[in-house]
């Protein structure tokens, strides 16, 4: 691992960034944070390249020379890349075990560029809601329209939902959906996007770092739901605005097709949440349900003769089934050598 420079002094605040084969888009993240960062004290940046194997790390340290941008960004080099929960501790761990660690962690992914204010209206709602453990912004896409989108934990009924997708159904299941449209008011939710995410360092204390077995998504979700489970609420700050040109550092967009499958560390991702927080048994009723759901949708659209878009093909249906039947198995064997 290596290292460019220390960041600044004991930060009150520190904003770390995880780069993944997207220096211009980093480097751009820095150019919006710039003046944020200056108009607050104590506030340093962390940049972890995962391993991205291109010129990453010599376009973003050459961008820091450039702009003068070394008082308050350091950049890390990672030796290999373990995923965005790995990368943000790579940053967390090593000032959280300071004698003077920061009194909060601000999570940006580098597809994103904060609006001015953003970073102050979330420092100042952390510094006046103490119960708060973790606060995130309101979202916007890149032509500036407002994406006001938080979660409610993923659940049975969430699954049966966004398999199925019919009118009525998802009418009589709304207040299970996972995803909720907000209103431009300050409110508690279940979990946020891990985009813009500030987390005071409490919660890393009571709760632990990021769980590293999840290598990309519900790594976020694990850890809202983790720290409401010791007592920590999470919050939706629409004041706070950042743009996000979504799927930019993870190559799932809105635009991926059935000929750009989901990738495979999604589903297990998914396995991974539903096993670990309600056990293996929930885990594969939730399995169930979105596979029964799911292939009742796709086969009402062949029905209709309407275009299939999805990019959740039959391959994700088949990895969703091997993973249930391997857990079972497991559970069995475990079960008979005891």
């Amino acid at each position: 691992m290596y290292n460019s420079a220390q960041p600044p002094a004991c930060p009150t605040l520190l904003i770390v960034i995880v780069n993944y084969r997207t220096p211009q888009l980093t480097i751009n993240c820095l150019h919006s944070l710039s003046s944020e960062v200056r108009s607050l004290s104590g506030v340093g940046v962390t940049v972890v390249d995962n391993a991205s194997g291109d010129n990453s790390l010599a376009q973003i340290s050459n961008a820091i020379h450039t702009e003068n941008w070394s008082d308050w960004v350091s950049v890390i080099a990672s030796s290999h890349n373990g995923g965005y929960a790995f990368g943000n501790n790579l940053a967390i761990r090593p000032v959280l075990e300071s004698a003077n660690p920061p009194t909060s962690f601000y999570l940006l992914n580098p597809d994103t560029e904060v609006r001015p204010g953003a970073l102050k209206s979330l420092w100042e709602f952390m510094e006046n809601h103490k119960e708060a453990g973790i606060a995130g912004s309101s979202l916007e896409v890149e032509a500036g329209k407002v994406w006001p989108i938080a979660f409610r934990f993923p659940n049975i009924f969430s699954e049966l939902d966004a398999g199925l997708r019919w009118g009525l159904v998802s009418k009589l299941l709304a207040n299970w959906r996972v995803s909720r449209t907000m209103s431009d008011q300050v409110c508690q939710v279940d979990w946020l996007p891990g985009a813009s995410m500030m987390i005071r360092r409490q919660v890393f204390e009571s709760v632990g770092l990021m769980d590293e077995e999840y290598f990309l998504y519900y790594e976020e979700t694990d850890y809202c739901l983790q720290a409401r489970k010791a007592g920590w609420s999470c919050w939706y700050v629409p004041q706070s605005r950042v743009m996000h040109i979504a799927g930019q550092s993870t190559g799932v967009t809105e635009n991926t097709s059935n000929n750009q499958r989901l990738p495979k560390y999604l589903f297990e991702s998914r396995r991974r949440y539903f096993v670990k927080n309600h056990g293996w048994l929930y885990a594969a009723l939730a399995d169930t349900v979105w596979i029964l759901s799911f292939s009742f949708w796709r086969i009402r659209r062949l029905i209709q003769r309407k275009p299939d878009l999805d990019p959740q093909t039959i391959s994700g249906i088949l990895l969703v089934i091997v993973c249930c039947l391997n857990q079972w198995g497991n559970c069995v064997v475990s079960g008979l050598v005891k």
